[in-house]
Formats: C-alpha cells, sequence, structure tokens
C-alpha cells in the first residue's frame, strides 16, 4: 500500500511546483548537472513537455520519475554516455458499439496520435499507442465523436465503447465561438450555448443561464437582475423560459440576482431574439429554452461544489442498461455563514424596502432568508426506436423578519415574511417510427406561488397577499425528414393557464379574490430547408390559435432566412408574429414587502388585452481568419401593454390604461479570436417609444429605452486556466423629474415631461478566473470573479415623494457595489 501511495504521489514528490517545460530542457540541465552525454532523436522528444524534476534528486531518482512521466527508458553507456529509447507501444482492443442496443458498429474510425484502425464486423478493433498520455478518438457516421483518454482504458481486456446518435438537424452552426467557445450562432439566428465546451465570462465563475444570455447585444438587465431581463426592449414578462420544454413563471433567486436555474444540470441553451420556431408560444420578446442532457451516461459521475452564496450538488448515475437519472441540488449556506457576498446580495434585495427601514418607531430584527432548488431528469431509452423522459424542479426563496415596537409602553413583536416558489413537472415520450419520421408526446404542469404576510405594528393589522400561477399544457409534434436537405414538423398543443390573486386584511375585514382561466388551442407546422449548393436556408413556420375564453383565431406566421454571398459573407433575414396572455403588473411599490412588487395577470380581452407583436429584422455577418462581424437591424412592435405592466414611478404610477411600444434598434459584434485568446466588442442602439391614446402625452421614450449600450470583454485559456475580464457601459435609465423651481402642487410632485430625463450613465467592470487540475481520475475546479470591480455607484432607477417638510424628495436604487465570489468543485 505504501508503495502504491508513493506511485501515486510521485509527481508531487519528485517534481518542482512550476509549469511544464521542455524534455530537452530538463535534458540540457541534467547533462550539465552530473557531466553525462544523452543520445537521443530530436524528433521523438520535441513535443514532450513535463513538469521539472526536483534539483535534489540523484540522477536515478530523475531518471525514474521522467520514465514514469513520459515512458520513455534510459540505458547507460561507457564513458558516461546515456541512450534515450522511446516509449515501449501499448496495444489495445475494444468493441465499438451503439449505446442504446449495444449493436456492433462495423467500419468506424478509431485513431490516436500514434495510429489509426477501422472496426471489423463485430465492432472489433485492435490499435498501437505510444503512451498512456494519449487520447483514443471514435468516428462513425451518424454518431457524436467519442474521445476517451489511454491512462482509464484496460490494457488486458478489451472494453466496450458506446456511442450515442447525433440528434438530427437541419440547422447548422453559422458563426461558431460566437463570444467564446461553448456559444454558436445557427443557421435560423438563434442561440446555441452548450455549457460543456463552455469558456467563462467576466464577472461569472458559475454557468449561470441567465446571467450569460445578458452577454449578447439587443440583451440587457435595466435593474441588474435576472428576473429583469429586457430582449430587444421589451419587459421582463414577455421572454417565454423553458426548462425541458416546461414554462417557468419564476425565473430568480435571491429575489432576482441569481438564476433559479441549477447550472450543474442544465446542459444547453437555445436563445431566440426573432424568427422563432411556430412550436413556441407566448413570449412576444424572446425564448430562453433550456435543456438538460438528452444522452445516456456510462458511468456515474458528478460533483459536489460551494461558493460564497450556496453549496450545491450534481449526480448523473446509470441506471440498468436503457436509462440514467440526473440529480442537482442547491441551498443557500447564510444559515451557517454570512459571507460578504450574502451580505451585499441582500442589502441589494432590501434596498428602499420595508426589510431594510420600517416605520419610524418599528425595529425590524432577526432577519433570515434562505434558497434552495432541487432538480431532477430521468431519461429512459425504453427501445432502439422509443425514449421516456421524466423531469422535475423545486425552486423556492424565503426572507422572514419579526417587526418590534412599543404599544402603551408594552413590547409587541409580529412576524412578516415573503415566500417566492415554483414547483414543476414534466413527462416526454418520443417515438422513432423510422429513420425519417419521429413523434413527441409531452404533458407538464408548472405552478408558480408568490406569498407575502406583511404585520402593520402600528395599525394593528395583518396584510396578506398571494399571486399564483398554475399551468396545465400537452403537446403532440411529429418530425419528419424528406433527405438531407428538407425537414417538416407538425404539431397541436393545448395550454391551460389559471392566475389567482389574493389580498387579505383583517382590520378592517376586507377579501379580494380574482381567478381567471383562459384555455388556448394551437395547430402549428414548420418547414426547414436548405439548397443543393448549400447557400440557402429558409426555416418557416406558421401557428394557429383558438383563446376559447374570447373566441379569439390568431395566426402567426415565423421565418428564419440565410444566404451565402461568399464562403464568408452571409445575408440574415426574420420576421415573427406572436402573443400571449400572461403580463406582469405592479399595483403599489410596496406590495409584498416591496421585494417583488410584480404579481401575474391574465387577459380578459377587455381593460387587459391579449398582447400581439410583430418583428422583422435584416443582417450581415463575416467571418474569416478568427475575424467576426455581425450585424443585424430590426424593428419591432407590441401592443396591448398595460400602463402598469410598465411599471412607471411617475405621475402614470397608478394610471390603469392600455397602450404599445416601437422599437428601432441595431445590434453589432465584433470579435477575433485568436490561438487561446477571443476579444469583442458590442454596441447597441435602440429607439424604443411608448404610445398610449388616454394618456396626455400620446408618445413618449419608454421605460426601458436605453439608447447605446456598449460591452468589450475578453477571455483567454491556457491549459487548465481560464481568465476573462470585462467592460460594460449604457446610457442612463430614463427617469421623469419634477418640474424646477415648481416640484410639488398640491401637496403632490409636479412631474415633467415623462422619460425626459436620464439617470448617470452606467459603468461596470468585471473580472473572473478558473483553474482545474486532475486529481487521480478526479478533478477539483476553483475560481474566483470580482463583479463592478471599480465600485461604481451605478443608479438603475429613482422617484420622488413628498417628504414632511413638504418639499419633494428623491430615492435612488442602486446597482450592486464591488461584489467578490470565489467557488470549488469536486468532480468524480
Amino acid at each position: 500500500m505504501f508503495l502504491m501511495l508513493c506511485c501515486l504521489w510521485q509527481p508531487s514528490l519528485y517534481a518542482q511546483e512550476e509549469t511544464k517545460v521542455s524534455l530537452s530542457e530538463v535534458i540540457s540541465t541534467l547533462q550539465i548537472r552530473f557531466g553525462k552525454t544523452f543520445n537521443y532523436l530530436e524528433t521523438n522528444i520535441e513535443d514532450v513537455t513535463l513538469l521539472a524534476p526536483h534539483t535534489d534528486l540523484s540522477l536515478e531518482e530523475a531518471l525514474n520519475y521522467i520514465a514514469s512521466e513520459t515512458g520513455f527508458t534510459f540505458k547507460f553507456l561507457p564513458n558516461d554516455f546515456i541512450v534515450i529509447q522511446g516509449p515501449k507501444e501499448i496495444i489495445l482492443c475494444g468493441f465499438l458499439k451503439n449505446a442504446v442496443s449495444l449493436a456492433p458498429l462495423a467500419g468506424g474510425f478509431v485513431s490516436s496520435d500514434s495510429g489509426s484502425a477501422i472496426t471489423d464486423a463485430a465492432g472489433y478493433f485492435q490499435i498501437k499507442v505510444k503512451s498512456e498520455k494519449e487520447k483514443l478518438s471514435f468516428k462513425f457516421l451518424g454518431y457524436e465523436t467519442l474521445v476517451v483518454e489511454v491512462i482509464t482504458i484496460s490494457k488486458k481486456n478489451c472494453d466496450d465503447f458506446n456511442m450515442q446518435l447525433v440528434a438530427e438537424t437541419l440547422s447548422p452552426v453559422i458563426l461558431s465561438s460566437y463570444l467564446v467557445s461553448g456559444i454558436d450562432q445557427m443557421q435560423d439566428r438563434s442561440f446555441a450555448i452548450d455549457f460543456s465546451k463552455f469558456n467563462t465570462l467576466p464577472g461569472l465563475i458559475e454557468t449561470d443561464v441567465l446571467q450569460t444570455v445578458q452577454a449578447f447585444p439587443g440583451i440587457q438587465s435595466s435593474n441588474e437582475t435576472v428576473s429583469n431581463i429586457n430582449i430587444r426592449g421589451g419587459t421582463h414578462d414577455q421572454n417565454l423560459i423553458l426548462w425541458d420544454d416546461i414554462k417557468m413563471y419564476q425565473s430568480g433567486h435571491f429575489f432576482g440576482l441569481i438564476s433559479a436555474f441549477n447550472p450543474q444540470i442544465t446542459q444547453k441553451i437555445s436563445l431566440v431574439k426573432n424568427g422563432s420556431r411556430a412550436s413556441y408560444s407566448n413570449g412576444v420578446s424572446g425564448t430562453i429554452a433550456m435543456r438538460t442532457n438528452d444522452k445516456l451516461t456510462k458511468d456515474t459521475n458528478g460533483s459536489l461544489g460551494a461558493n460564497l452564496t450556496d453549496v450545491n450538488g450534481f449526480l448523473d448515475t446509470r441506471i440498468g442498461r436503457r436509462s440514467s437519472l440526473q440529480i442537482a441540488v442547491r441551498k443557500s449556506i447564510n444559515d451557517w455563514i454570512k459571507t460578504p457576498t450574502y451580505t451585499t446580495y441582500f442589502d441589494r434585495i432590501s434596498q428602499d424596502t420595508e426589510v431594510a427601514t420600517n416605520e419610524e418607531d418599528v425595529v425590524n430584527t432577526d432577519r433570515q432568508f434562505d434558497f434552495y432548488d432541487t432538480s431532477l431528469r430521468w431519461l429512459s431509452h425504453l427501445s432502439e426506436r422509443d425514449k421516456l423522459r421524466i423531469n422535475f424542479i423545486l425552486v423556492d426563496n424565503s426572507l422572514v423578519f419579526n417587526e418590534n415596537a412599543e404599544l402603551n409602553e408594552v413590547p409587541a413583536s409580529k412576524e412578516s415574511s415573503i415566500s417566492q416558489t415554483s414547483i414543476a413537472g414534466g413527462i416526454l415520450y418520443e417515438r422513432a417510427w423510422s429513420k425519417n419520421v419521429s413523434t413527441t408526446l409531452q404533458v407538464y404542469n408548472t405552478d408558480y406561488k408568490l406569498k407575502a404576510i406583511n404585520a402593520n405594528l402600528l395599525a394593528s393589522q395583518r396584510f396578506l397577499q398571494d399571486n399564483s400561477v398554475s399551468e396545465t399544457g400537452a403537446s403532440l409534434i411529429t418530425k419528419s425528414k424528406y433527405g438531407n436537405r428538407i425537414m417538416g414538423e407538425l404539431g397541436y398543443q393545448f395550454t391551460e393557464t389559471k392566475v389567482t390573486n389574493l389580498d387579505d386584511v383583517d382590520v378592517p375585514i376586507f377579501r379580494s379574490k380574482i381567478s381567471e382561466v383562459v384555455r388556448t388551442h394551437s395547430l402549428f407546422s414548420q418547414w426547414d430547408l436548405h439548397s443543393a449548393d448549400d447557400k440557402t436556408f429558409v426555416s418557416a413556420g406558421v401557428r394557429y390559435n383558438f383563446l376559447d375564453k374570447f373566441s379569439k383565431h390568431i395566426v402567426e406566421p415565423r421565418i428564419a432566412i440565410s444566404y451565402k454571398l461568399t464562403p464568408d459573407v452571409a445575408i440574415h433575414a426574420a420576421g415573427e408574429m406572436k402573443h400571449q396572455v400572461t403580463s406582469q403588473v405592479v399595483n403599489f411599490q410596496n406590495d409584498f414587502l416591496g421585494i417583488e412588487k410584480r404579481r401575474w395577470q391574465l387577459s380578459n380581452d377587455t381593460t387587459i388585452p391579449v398582447i400581439r407583436s410583430e418583428q422583422v429584422s435584416l443582417g450581415l455577418s463575416f467571418e474569416d481568419n478568427g475575424w467576426l462581424i455581425d450585424t443585424d437591424g430590426y424593428l419591432k412592435k407590441v401592443k396591448g401593454i398595460t400602463a402598469q405592466s410598465q411599471g412607471f414611478l411617475n405621475q402614470y404610477e397608478f394610471v390603469k390604461t392600455d397602450g404599445s411600444y416601437e422599437v428601432l434598434g441595431v445590434d453589432v459584434l465584433f470579435r477575433k479570436r485568436l490561438n487561446k485568446t477571443s476579444i469583442w466588442l458590442s454596441y447597441g442602439f435602440m429607439d424604443n417609444t411608448y404610445t398610449f391614446q388616454s394618456l396626455p402625452e400620446k408618445g413618449f421614450p419608454s421605460n426601458l429605452d436605453i439608447t447605446h449600450t456598449v460591452s468589450f470583454g475578453g477571455a483567454y485559456t491556457y491549459k487548465q486556466f481560464k481568465v476573462s475580464g470585462g467592460l460594460n457601459w449604457k446610457t442612463g435609465n430614463p427617469s421623469t423629474a419634477p418640474v424646477f423651481g415648481n416640484e410639488v402642487v398640491d401637496e403632490t410632485i409636479n412631474y415633467g415631461p415623462s422619460n425626459s430625463v436620464r439617470l448617470k450613465e452606467y459603468l461596470r467592470a468585471d473580472v473572473s478566473v478558473l483553474y482545474q487540475f486532475k486529481l487521480g481520475n478526479s478533478r477539483l475546479q476553483m475560481g474566483a470573479s470580482v463583479w463592478n470591480v471599480m465600485n461604481a455607484n451605478n443608479e438603475v432607477s429613482n422617484y420622488y415623494r413628498v417628504g414632511e417638510t413638504g418639499q419633494a424628495q428623491e430615492f435612488v436604487q442602486n446597482s450592486l457595489g464591488l461584489t467578490t465570489n470565489a467557488m470549488v468543485r469536486f468532480f468524480f
């Protein structure tokens, strides 16, 4: 046992703690130290690197260390000569098989740094390699490439190597590594993010889904939260957010500061800003579709991690021959320790709310905050043609505190609280009728609840508020493929959405409970076509919707076109029409303790219209020799919005009316990729204007009219080390100021023209560092990040109230200041 441990730890005992050097450098050093002459072929060792041996080792110890690290052997000759002989060849064998049926794959290509082989009728192969440090690559038409490290392969037995079928798609990558590796743009102008290939972005050490999408031009958060993502000038409630095809109504933990979706189980994202597929409903601004891994794992693997806000774990394990289970859990750590990061986050969410500052004679104590989530995905390949998937997700945030005061000189205390919870599940069954035809049936249910209890000690009053959404959906989709250039999709979808709002006061007794239900039946068809010369790609679809409550028929065409003018230059066009029946509104700024003021509501097709959108875009892209230039101009019109859904903090704060907004904008990206470095500069222009016919001002700038946005960043990778940094600047958010010199009239703020002034310009710099190294067959990853390095005091919103002196008093909400985070994760 002692000898085994010595062998395992040999590099750390015999090597210096520094970066790797070439073997030729090590040999030259040994020649000088020991007066020996080494004979070898330069071509044999020119690409070999290792950690330099300690200088206090004897010659024999140093050579033994080099031999263990490289596989080379050393032969001593007279006259102080030493011959370096190449490593002995290792002969490996195995069987290449289908991962589901375990059927042999004949004619597969197996390669290493030393040679290659072809599998026979039984899937058998034999191949020679020179070192355990090499990797075997397995390729087979229609299957995903499999790469395996030689050190993990048995040298005595013939292992099985199981390959996964490639998911068929006619929307291939057109712009790879759009910002960094792992982010690609597809021919239909959607973006595909694969976190298994992901680099790192400035300020992030976790693969936070909703922070990542904000790196794209045209996407931002006006108040720097993941619960308020604005895609091309739209509000957050106008985004369709899916987790394995289940619609989610809650997107954030910490009431919006971090994503509610566990990054360890969320494998891929599809991001759509325009030209969405006909199978997508709702989301008039954009679509963020998250997916777990849709492949069966070969062996059990997982991770355990911690950062300065939470601890988390992930497990992916095979269950029998045909199924695997993934489980991810996460919980905040403030029950055990309150880190500076937690404190910064808590101060941010409670800023200017009843949690931070209560009435003058009331003191808040015993503030307790907690969040956790659990995600599960079970996948079973019932047969070569049948697949079953079951998903479950639970997300919870809760905040509790005591309000204390003296009533008639007697101490009194009552508890106030707020909780935000989502629970959802889905079942998907897929049947492949043939190589070219498949059918998918899915059923899901998602429930969301926001609940707050506000204890007003001075008024001896309890105010209960509850906002809940319950949605059930079912879909049946058949896909067909005609050769390699045409793919069709035909489907039906049913959705039933119920929204309930409750306001309950005990003194004086008041209770209002309103429940609304809308059922939608939809038929849709989508066709993807490639031209014979591969220059033209067209994805066209149409969706028909029937809203039974309103007897309303809505037809929505969708299209995305790409044409290659040259091998390096392409022109793109997209258009879509969409609708949605849900929206979030703010009735009062102190609703739900002022923490999460927005509540979901359903359209009634009168005072709350069905929201409708139209969008067209035209763009040009160029990619050559690591350079990428991508531009996209767009015009977007959205009608049926309500004033309450826009979150006005001026003279229209309590106005109930409906209107529209129109956005004219341009998204531009410049990126240069050089070896292991990626540098980008993005720019966004937007002219976002409201139209409310019943307001005194018919048209004025939108609350989300952020005219100019600039982002500059870079990412560098060296072996297992990743570092990134970036700078974000944008025009200040629109604001409404009181009339100068006549700020208060009749004890009311006398506002000037709506959104006619701006807050201070926004500027933020971020950095992040990640490093990982192997621990036997496992690995350890560590990282650190700094958000807002310059500790800039960025304003995200403001409003005015009449103060005690009768003067206008301004209240300003600021974004996060300098915020550090660190993480460690063990992969097994």
